[in-house]
C-alpha cells in the first residue's frame, strides 16, 4: 500500500515537451504586456489603445477555445499540438513586420488561435498519458511552463523590447515556438486521439453545476488580476519611474516566485486537494492587492508582489486539476471552457483597466481588481460545497 512517503513514479518525458510548449505559449501571451510601452511609442498610439492588443486577443481566445475543442476533438494530438506551435511561431514573425497598429491587431488576433487550442488540449492529453493517481501532479507539471514563462519569457521579452524594440521580442517568441513544434512532434506518441467530443458530451458539461461554477471562478480571478497586470509596464513607469532594465527585473522577480508557487502546488496538490489549492492561491493574490497602496518604492513594491506571484500560476494549475478531477470524461470540454473563461476574464480585466487609465483613474486599478478577486474566492468556496454535495448524492459517478 502506498503510504505517501514512497518515491513517486517518474512521469513520461513527453510532459516536458508540453511544459516547454506552455512556456512558449505563455511567453507569447505575455509579450504584449511586457512590451506595451514600446508598442505604444513605436506605433504612435496611447497606452489604452495599445492595451486593445491584450483584450482583443483574449476575447478571440475566449470565443474560439470551446468551439475549436469540438472541431479538433478527434485529431491526432501529435499533429494538432505540433501544428499549433508552428502556426504560433510563424504568426509571431508576421506580427513583427506589421507596419501599423491596425495590421498588428489583426495579425495578433490570428496568432492567438494557437493558445486557444494548445493549452486546453495539452492538459486534456494528460489523462491518456498518466494513470489517475498521477494526474494532478502531471497537470501541474505541464502548467509549470506558464510559470517559467513569467520567470524567463516575460522578463527577457520586456528587456528585448525595451532595448531593441518590440519587434525583436516577437521574433524571439516565434523562434522558440518553432523549436517547440519540433520537440512536440518527436515526443508525442503517434495516434493519441481521445474519444470524439460530441453534442451529448457538451450537454453533460453544461448541465454540470459544479463544473460551471468552477469555470466562473476562473473568469473572475482572471479579470481581477488583469485589471492591473495588463498595465504593469506603464503603471510602474508612471508611479516608480523605473527604466526597462528595472522593469525586466521586476518581471523576473514576479516570475521567480510564480514558479516557486506552481512548483509547490505540483508537489502538494494531490495531498491538499485541488479545490483548497485554488482558494488559497486566490487569497494570496488578494493579499497583494490589499497591500498595493503601500508600494511606494521599488523594494516595497517587489515585496508586495510576492504573494500575488505565488498564487498567480498556482491558481491556473490547480484549477485545471480541479476540473479534471470533477469529471475526467468531460475534461476536453471543461478545460476548453475554462480556458475560454480565463481569456474572457483577461479581456474584461484589460478593457476595464484601460478604461480606468483613459479616465485618469490608474490609482484605482488595484481596488477594482481586489473586489473581483474577493468575489471569486466566495464563488470558489461555494463551488466546492456544490461539488461535495453532488459527490455525496452520486457516490458511484
Amino acid at each position: 500500500m502506498n503510504t505517501g512517503r514512497q518515491p513517486q513514479p517518474a512521469l513520461p518525458s513527453v510532459l516536458w515537451a508540453l511544459l516547454f510548449g506552455n512556456f512558449v505559449i505563455g511567453s507569447g501571451v505575455m509579450v504584449v504586456p511586457g512590451t506595451l510601452n514600446d508598442i505604444s511609442a513605436s506605433l504612435a498610439v496611447s497606452i489604452p489603445v495599445a492595451g486593445q492588443l491584450i483584450s482583443a486577443a483574449a476575447l478571440l481566445m475566449c470565443l474560439s477555445a470551446p468551439v475549436l475543442a469540438g472541431v479538433v476533438s478527434t485529431w491526432d494530438r501529435r499533429h494538432l499540438l505540433a501544428g499549433c506551435m508552428l502556426w504560433y511561431g510563424l504568426m509571431h514573425m508576421v506580427c513583427a513586420v506589421m507596419p501599423n497598429f491596425e495590421t498588428l491587431l489583426l495579425a495578433r488576433v490570428l496568432t492567438v488561435v494557437s493558445p486557444a487550442i494548445f493549452t486546453p488540449q495539452a492538459a486534456a492529453c494528460v489523462g491518456a498519458l498518466v494513470p489517475p493517481h498521477q494526474r494532478g501532479r502531471a497537470i501541474s507539471l505541464v502548467f509549470l511552463g506558464w510559470s517559467v514563462a513569467s520567470v524567463l519569457g516575460m522578463p527577457i521579452g520586456s528587456w528585448v523590447g525595451g532595448s531593441m524594440g518590440w519587434r525583436y521580442a516577437f521574433v524571439l517568441v516565434g523562434l522558440l515556438s518553432c523549436a517547440s513544434a519540433v520537440w512536440v512532434w518527436h515526443t508525442m506518441p503517434r495516434g493519441l486521439t481521445p474519444p470524439a467530443f460530441t453534442f451529448d458530451t457538451w450537454r453533460q458539461t453544461f448541465r454540470s453545476r459544479g463544473l460551471l461554477l468552477c469555470i466562473g471562478v476562473t473568469a473572475l480571478y482572471s479579470a481581477g488580476q488583469f485589471v492591473l497586470f495588463s498595465y504593469f509596464a506603464p503603471y510602474f513607469k508612471v508611479t516608480l519611474n523605473i527604466n526597462p532594465v528595472q522593469l525586466s527585473l521586476m518581471f523576473a522577480w514576479f516570475g521567480a516566485f510564480g514558479f516557486l508557487g506552481n512548483l509547490w502546488i505540483s508537489h502538494n496538490i494531490d495531498r491538499m486537494g485541488a479545490a483548497k489549492s485554488v482558494t488559497l492561491a486566490i487569497a494570496l493574490i488578494a493579499c497583494s492587492l490589499t497591500l498595493w497602496p503601500l508600494g511606494n518604492s521599488l523594494i516595497v513594491a517587489g515585496l508586495i508582489l510576492v504573494p500575488w506571484a505565488l498564487g498567480c500560476f498556482a491558481a491556473n494549475s490547480a484549477q485545471q486539476a480541479r476540473l479534471v478531477g470533477l469529471a475526467p470524461a468531460l475534461s476536453s470540454g471543461s478545460i476548453a471552457l475554462n480556458t475560454s473563461a480565463m481569456y474572457a476574464g483577461q479581456a474584461l480585466g484589460a478593457a476595464s483597466g484601460g478604461w480606468l487609465i483613459a479616465h485618469g483613474e490608474m490609482s484605482r486599478l488595484h481596488a477594482v481588481g481586489l473586489a473581483i478577486l474577493l468575489l471569486s474566492m466566495v464563488l470558489s468556496v461555494y463551488a466546492t460545497r456544490v461539488a461535495d454535495r453532488t459527490a455525496s448524492q452520486h457516490p458511484a459517478d
